[in-house]
């Protein structure tokens, strides 16, 4: 799949633009940005397609495309990223929300966003592809050039300066 046809690629974008999408749409929060996004991610992809050696798993390899669009994005327009805690947050919202929540809410998220943002490059990397992508540890080791237990300890790490940076 390589040097895959028009058709080939057509089926990697059918089987993973969703995954592609859903993650993109946890970093921005934007349905409409995640929209662009995903596109670009594709085109991007779609032009690289030959440089993709199978060294880690095809969503692994888009998903590292969508962060690297995503941060382009970021820079371009000075949007700030999620973290993993904002994330956990998220998922573990009460189903009735409070009056004033929304913007309690808000502005807690967007204190994370500028905490991940702050983080160095690598931590940054794993905690995105870990927590928005839930790209498993190998394929996170495989993509970066690391030891499995290399990328388990950088997570570790990002999770406990994210942590100190929010208290």
């Amino acid at each position: 799949m390589v040097h895959g046809s028009e058709r080939e690629f057509e089926h990697i974008y059918l089987e993973y633009s969703g995954r592609v999408q859903q993650f993109l749409f946890r970093l921005s929060g934007d349905a409409g940005l995640t929209e662009e996004m995903t596109q670009e991610t594709f085109f991007q992809a779609y032009r690289s397609l030959h440089r993709y050696r199978g060294e880690c798993g095809m969503l692994t390899w888009l998903i590292s495309i969508a962060k690297n669009v995503f941060l382009h994005e970021l820079r371009k327009s000075r949007r700030e990223v999620l973290s993993a805690d904002a994330i956990l947050e998220e998922l573990a919202a009460p189903e009735e929300e409070q009056p004033g929540y929304q913007t309690i809410r808000h502005s807690e998220i967007e204190r994370v966003r500028k905490a991940i943002a702050d983080l160095p490059a690598r931590y940054a990397d794993v905690l995105v592809l870990r927590v928005y992508g839930d790209v498993p540890y190998e394929q996170i080791a495989a993509r970066l050039g690391i030891s499995v237990s290399s990328a388990k300890v950088i997570y570790f790490r990002a999770k406990q300066k994210l942590r100190v940076a929010l208290e």
